[in-house]
């Protein structure tokens, strides 16, 4: 099985523990609502506990496995684009994850691209209340 079907198969199973075991120590974690990434194995697996909370009909619905330049450091890695589609807050969503994968298939970089505006507008919304009220985050001093 290659690193992106364990991590699709990870996903569809709402398993965080094996999720644990594709992420880096350090990996890097691009959302579409945040312009600095979410850094680090914790607060990457607290983020996804969010995420798996938050999306209600969560489905993969295509993939595609290549190489791809990493954001990080510019270096040319084993990559994965896997199209979903979901609901946040009402909104129907289209996307894509980006994984790249470290020499031994976990997972070092994430990036995640949505549309549209109105439902990144919505996900940011309901992923940045369940980071509060998880603790991952502060809460915001304008709320």
């Amino acid at each position: 099985m290659t690193a992106a079907a364990r991590f699709r198969a990870a996903v569809d199973n709402r398993d965080l523990a094996a999720l644990e075991d594709l992420f880096t120590d350090d990996i890097r974690f691009y959302s579409p609502v945040k312009f600095t990434p979410f850094e680090g194995k914790p607060m990457v697996l607290g983020l996804f506990g969010v995420l798996l909370r938050t999306f209600g009909n969560f489905r993969y619905v295509g993939d595609h496995e290549g190489t791809a330049e990493t954001s990080a450091d510019g270096s040319v890695s084993s990559s994965a684009v896997l199209l979903f589609r979901a609901v946040a807050g009402g909104k129907e969503i289209h996307g894509i994850d980006l994984l790249h994968f470290d020499d031994d298939g976990r997972i070092k970089e994430f990036t995640v691209m949505v549309r549209p505006q109105s439902a990144v507008h919505a996900l940011g919304e309901a992923v940045l209340d369940g980071l509060v009220a998880d603790g991952l985050l502060p809460a915001p001093a304008d709320r």
